[in-house]
């Protein structure tokens, strides 16, 4: 039963996660730790630290962890199967869709639509990380969520280059520091 809610579990994960490991996050916490409690946040930022300090891809490695933590090797294979597993048959998919209609304007459209929903998923998995390991003031997450509108009006009213406003919010952010 273990293998099967392992595999279910990451299978949301990886089926619902855009952006990568860091967007990933989020779900990954709210599965794990809020809804099975097969860890406590203090081991999620653990597997946090251990998934980056790994080789390969975070959500894949979190992924292989709890399953090894929670089931042994064959809960691994179980939860890395679930989480690969979307994204295979979604890559799959959308790569002969785009080859046959990558010129039309609504699917140009779609992938510029989905560009601000991963920012605010890595900015939540950020918060969600920061703000109880570090116990940060509340004058700091105001900031960031200042932060994170300014880049969100940046990449979508004023279609500013994504490394570019991740470049000017940092530093904006250590302006912000300096002059705290």
């Amino acid at each position: 039963m273990i293998y099967l809610q392992l595999f279910l579990a990451f299978l949301r994960i990886g089926a619902f996660s855009f952006g990568g490991g860091y967007a990933a996050m989020p779900l990954i916490q709210e599965e794990v730790v809020n809804h099975y409690h097969w860890i406590s946040m203090a081991d999620f930022t653990d597997l946090v630290t251990i998934s980056q300090m790994t080789p390969g891809p975070i959500a894949i490695n979190a992924a292989t962890f709890i399953g090894l933590q929670m089931a042994g090797p064959l809960g691994a294979v179980a939860a890395t199967l679930g989480d690969v597993l979307p994204s295979c048959v979604v890559v799959t998919i959308i790569a002969i869709i785009y080859t046959k209609y990558r010129k039309l304007s609504l699917l140009q459209g779609v992938l510029k639509t989905l560009r601000p929903a991963v920012v605010a998923l890595i900015f939540t998995a950020g918060l969600l990380i920061l703000l109880p390991a570090l116990g940060l003031p509340s004058a700091l997450e105001l900031r960031m969520c200042a932060w994170f509108l300014i880049a969100l009006v940046m990449l979508r009213k004023l279609h500013w280059d994504p490394i570019l406003v991740m470049v000017l919010t940092g530093v904006m952010e250590l302006i912000a520091q300096l002059l705290m």
